[in-house]
C-alpha cells in the first residue's frame, strides 16, 4: 500500500495553524464531536462468540506485514488461526507472502492485489474473521473502519489513528458494531515492561508517580531507502507534520503502570519540537536531486518532548526521536515512592527509606533476583515460544500475536481495547496541535464516558 492518498487532506483542523492562540476552540470542538457520536463505553469489556480457528486477511506485506507472517506460524499449525488472505498493491510481495506461508500452512490464502482499492473485496466477513493491518499509517484508521463495518475484528499496526476525528470515528465503530479494535502495540508485552508491571501490581514501587518514555531511534537511512518503505511513505509524513508521530511504543507500557482507564486516566498535555537538523542534513548529504529537495521541506522537529499530566496527579515525559543519530533508546522510567527503574541499560533502585545512603543503583545480582521473583507470569507461560520467535523483536511480537489470536479462540475480551488505542494515538494528535499552537496546553478527552474511573488490574495478567 504506498502514496500517502492525500495526506493532507486527513490531517485534523486540531493541528492546523489557523488554530494558533488559546486552544479552547479546539477542546469545544472535540467535545461536540465526542457528543455527536454518542460514544457509551459499551466496547470497552467487548467479548464476542468464540472462533476455534480464527480466518485472518493480512493487509500490507512490507517488512511488518512479513514479521508478522512469521509469528503467526505456530498459531497455524497449532490449528488455532489460519491465513485466508493477503493483500498488498506490489504483486512482488504477494508472491514473496505465499511462499512464505507455504512453509507452514497448507492452504493456500485468496491474494487481492492489482490496484489500490482491492484490499476492499477482502473486507468481507466470507473471507476472514480479522483483519489484519499492516499497511502504511495513513491507511489504518480506513481499513479498521471498513473490516468493522463488514463485520470483522481489527487488529491495526501503530498508529491506529493520527487525528482526534479518526480516534472518535473508531470508538464509534467499534460500539456500533460490536466488534473488537485493537492497536498492536507490541512493547505492552516486552519482558521488562511486564516485569516492571508485576512488580508494580506487587507493590514493590509502592505509590509510582512519575515515569519517562520514549520512542529513540535513528530511521534516516530507512526513510531514505527507496525500497525500504514502500514510495518513501513514512519520509513523507516529516514533510508535513511537526509532533509526536509514534508515541505508543513509550506511552503503551507506562498506561499499563499507571492503570490508565482501569482507575486513572490522562488528562492533559503539553508538547515542544526543537529544531529540525540531522534529517535535512541527511538529505541533502545523497545523491539524489528528489531527496535534496526534500531536504528543504522537513517540518518535523528532531526531537518532540511531551508532558502528560493524569487525573491521579502522575506525570509522563514522553519523547520522540527518529532523526538523530544515537543508540535506539525507549528510556522506561518509573519512579515510585519506594523503587525507581531506568531503562536501557536496566537499573533498579528500591528505597529503604531517608538515609546518607541513598545514591546507588542495585548490583545486577541483586537486580536479577527481583528479575527472578517478580517474572511476569504471562512471560513465565510463553517464555520458551518466545524464545524460539526472537526475530519478532526478542519475542515481544509472538506473545502479542498468541494472546489476540487466543482471546478470539476462547470468546474473551482482548488485552486491550479500542479505548486504549484511541487514546494513545490521541495524544500524538495533540501533541501536533500544541506545537503548532506555540506549546499551549491541550486537554485529553475522556473517550470511554467515564468507564475509566472504575479501577481494575490489567487483563494482560490473565491466564489464557
Amino acid at each position: 500500500m504506498s502514496g500517502l492518498l492525500g495526506m493532507s487532506g486527513l490531517l485534523s483542523s486540531f493541528t492546523s495553524t489557523k488554530g494558533r492562540g488559546r486552544p479552547d476552540s479546539f477542546d469545544a470542538e472535540m467535545q461536540q464531536k465526542i457528543k455527536s457520536a454518542g460514544i457509551n463505553g459499551s466496547a470497552f469489556h467487548l467479548k464476542t462468540d468464540a472462533i476455534p480457528k480464527v480466518r485472518i486477511a493480512l493487509f500490507g506485506l512490507g517488512n511488518r506485514g512479513q514479521s508478522l507472517i512469521d509469528m503467526l506460524n505456530w498459531l497455524v499449525q497449532e490449528g488455532h488461526a489460519e491465513i485466508s488472505a493477503i493483500s498488498d498493491i506490489n504483486p512482488l510481495k504477494v508472491q514473496k507472502a505465499k511462499e512464505q506461508i507455504a512453509s507452514f500452512q497448507s492452504t493456500v490464502p485468496t491474494a487481492f492485489t492489482g490496484n489500490d482499492d482491492a484490499w476492499k473485496e477482502a473486507m468481507n466477513a466470507n473471507v476472514a474473521d480479522l483483519a489484519l493491518i499492516c499497511t502504511p499509517w495513513e491507511l489504518h484508521t480506513k481499513m479498521a473502519l471498513k473490516a468493522m463495518e463488514n463485520g470483522l475484528h481489527a487488529a491495526s499496526e501503530v498508529p491506529i489513528a493520527y487525528t482526534p476525528e479518526d480516534s472518535i470515528a473508531l470508538v464509534k465503530m467499534a460500539e456500533e458494531t460490536q466488534r473488537h479494535c485493537i492497536m498492536l502495540e507490541n512493547c505492552c508485552y516486552n519482558r521488562e515492561e511486564l516485569w516492571l508491571l508485576n512488580m508494580i501490581e506487587e507493590g514493590v514501587f509502592g505509590t509510582v508517580t512519575h515515569a519517562e518514555c520514549a520512542y529513540l531511534h535513528d530511521l534516516r537511512q530507512l526513510m531514505i531507502d527507496p525500497t525500504y518503505y514502500e514510495d518513501r511513505w513514512r519520509l513523507k509524513h516529516h514533510l508535513e507534520r511537526n509532533g509526536n508521530l509514534y508515541t505508543t511504543h513509550g506511552l503503551g507500557p507506562v498506561c499499563m503502570y499507571f492503570d490508565i482507564l482501569r482507575g486513572d486516566t490522562l488528562t492533559h498535555l503539553t508538547s515542544m519540537s526543537s529544531k529540525e537538523a540531522a534529517l535535512s542534513e541527511a538529505l541533502a548529504a545523497t545523491n539524489d536531486p528528489e531527496l535534496q529537495a526534500m531536504a528543504k521541506n522537513v517540518v518535523c522537529g528532531d526531537v518532540n518532548t511531551t508532558l502528560i499530566g493524569t487525573a491521579k496527579g502522575r506525570s509522563i515525559m514522553l519523547q520522540f526521536d527518529v532523526h538523530s543519530g544515537r543508540p535506539y533508546n525507549r528510556l522506561d522510567k518509573v519512579v515510585g515512592s519506594k523503587a525507581t527503574h531506568y531503562g536501557y541499560p536496566s537499573r533498579l533502585y528500591i528505597d529503604n527509606g531517608a538515609s546518607w545512603d541513598g545514591h546507588r543503583w542495585l548490583s545486577d545480582e541483586k537486580e536479577a533476583e527481583y528479575r527472578d521473583k517478580y517474572e511476569h507470569p504471562l512471560w513465565s507461560r510463553l517464555q520458551k515460544l518466545a524464545e524460539e520467535h526472537p526475530q519478532g523483536h526478542g519475542g515481544m511480537d509472538f506473545v502479542m500475536m498468541y494472546r489476540l489470536i487466543r482471546c478470539l479462540n476462547q470468546g474473551e475480551s482482548l488485552d486491550m481495547n479500542v479505548y486504549d488505542g484511541a487514546l494513545w494515538s490521541m495524544v500524538g494528535a495533540l501533541s501536533e496541535a500544541s506545537v503548532t499552537a506555540g506549546s499551549q496546553r491541550m486537554d485529553i478527552p475522556d473517550l470511554t464516558a467515564g468507564l475509566w474511573q472504575q479501577p481494575q488490574k490489567h487483563p494482560v495478567g490473565r491466564d489464557l
